[in-house]
């Protein structure tokens, strides 16, 4: 199936039963599948390489924003088309929790009522939310073993000590001032970021019992939902709070739409 743009009606048309070649965004095929985040990750449908960047941000808009949800049967249906796909990769009936995070997109509770439907009767739910901007960190260990230590073809540093401790002193500067931050500017401020990767704790537990709860579990499956996963930092914000808690769980992390060039070193 695929998704077009009518210019003349500005409006979005679905079409469940062909793919085009005119189509913004189709149902994934041998691509659904990805080794990413150090995770399988799968996701539903992948976008053109031809679209125009506009008609793309005006479809994820559609998507995540669209009023009266449930009312309208094309995106309900899209939403349901990629699970169902899901299920036949997976069996979500194999799964124990399903997490993902707060959104002011009705997107995730939707699928997730949908997933409901394959899931085990004990199936926990789990939302991740903002933290506090205070709460952010930085992970210096990480980034001087992936920059900070890198050495030359020579075998030399690349950097003297004095210029790790003016990195180290700039990075200390940046936090203060992201610690002053509302939460929404450090998003836009950030995303784009050769730093972003490193910084640690955007997201906690909506509850205390939620943390404990997570952190019991181990060798059991455990589902990630995001409705849109473009550079992917959410996905990877929320697979560092798990870590932290345990890595003994079985993840896979599901996007309703995702990028199939996202990769594992991207964490």
């Amino acid at each position: 199936m695929g998704v077009t743009y009518n210019n003349e009606e500005q409006r979005f048309v679905f079409d469940f039963e062909h793919d085009g070649t005119e189509d913004i965004v189709s149902l994934t095929g041998n691509g659904f599948q990805v080794e990413a985040f150090g995770h399988c990750f799968y996701y539903g449908y992948e976008f053109s390489d031809q679209i125009d960047g506009n008609v793309r941000s005006a479809f994820i808009k559609y998507v995540k924003f669209t009023e009266g949800l449930q009312d309208n049967p094309d995106l309900t249906h899209f939403i349901k088309k990629a699970v169902d796909n899901l299920n036949k990769q997976i069996n979500l009936y194999d799964y124990d929790l399903v997490i993902m995070p707060e959104s002011s997109s009705k997107v995730n509770q939707y699928m997730l009522r949908y997933i409901y439907r394959f899931a085990q009767p004990s199936l926990h739910k789990m939302e991740l939310i903002k933290a506090l901007p205070s709460s952010i960190s930085f992970d210096m260990d990480a980034y001087e073993k992936q920059y900070l230590d890198d050495v030359l073809e020579n075998g030399r540093p690349r950097y003297t000590q004095a210029q790790k401790e003016d990195v180290k002193q700039s990075i200390g500067k940046m936090l203060d001032l992201i610690h002053q931050k509302d939460y929404f500017t450090i998003a836009k401020d950030v995303k784009k970021s050769r730093f972003r990767p490193y910084m640690m704790h955007f997201l906690k537990f909506a509850t205390k019992a939620d943390e404990e709860l997570c952190a019991s579990i181990r060798q059991q499956n455990v589902l990630v939902i995001d409705d849109v996963t473009t550079s992917g930092s959410t996905l990877n914000e929320i697979l560092r709070t798990l870590r932290i808690l345990n890595e003994n769980n079985k993840i896979t992390i599901f996007s309703l739409i995702g990028r199939k060039d996202l990769m594992a070193e991207a964490v």
